[in-house]
């Protein structure tokens, strides 16, 4: 029998939630939310794992990039309920699973905060490692060369307008992970399970006093 597997990404507004068995979709769901994923995916979450019964064998989850809140509140839940479970459980680049038709190959362009944009490239189901973080000006020089650049915005960025919209999609998800062999399923579950970050995360440190006080 095929691998049952739980899907979940939380990466963008559009939540979903899928429970894949081989070629069968055992179920779906999705979900429109601002800010507030945490007060939204436990109901959709729980009718998942009762379609899944007892034959859940791993969990995949959608590290973006995207959400930092949101891929986080994910990774909770998934890790909660992998070890209540004993299974396994894997992240993969959100941007692979796109809720259209696609072709095998793609480049992407979405908002990196701070007047700045991502430029990436999805080969077969795989996001290759050279991500380039760059200007607006460099970003509309690059998307102008006439490739079919998609983007997982909300809003396209920069108003460009040729840009195909598209949001993360759970059962794609799942798919790409079960056609993985089993050595590239056992180096991807040794992994730590981490959102991908644009770039380093900035920790604020508290300020020291002025004025130590005196003992």
């Amino acid at each position: 029998m095929p691998p049952t597997l739980l899907a979940l990404d939380l990466s963008t507004a559009h939540g979903s939630i899928a429970v894949v068995r081989g070629d069968d979709v055992l179920f779906r769901s999705s979900f429109q939310s601002e800010r507030s994923h945490n007060a939204q995916v436990f109901a959709p979450l729980r009718e998942a794992l009762a379609a899944a019964g007892n034959e859940l064998t791993g969990i995949v989850i959608g590290n973006g990039p995207g959400s930092y809140t949101g891929v986080r509140i994910a990774i909770a839940a998934a890790q909660g309920i992998a070890l209540s479970r004993d299974i396994w459980c894997v992240g993969w680049s959100s941007l692979t699973a796109p809720d259209l038709d696609a072709p095998a190959s793609y480049p992407v362009i979405g908002d990196a905060r701070r007047q700045s944009f991502y430029l990436a490239r999805v080969e077969s189901g795989r996001l290759l490692p050279d991500l380039e973080i760059v200007s607006a000006e460099a970003a509309r020089e690059r998307v102008g060369e006439g490739m079919n650049w998609f983007t997982f915005d909300a809003k396209p960025p920069l108003d460009l307008p040729a840009l195909r919209s598209a949001r993360p999609d759970a059962v794609h998800l799942a798919k790409i992970v079960q056609s993985l062999s089993a050595d590239e399923l056992a180096t991807l579950i040794a992994q730590p399970l981490i959102p991908h970050y644009l770039a380093e995360a900035f920790i604020t440190l508290p300020k020291r006093p002025a004025h130590s006080p005196t003992p």
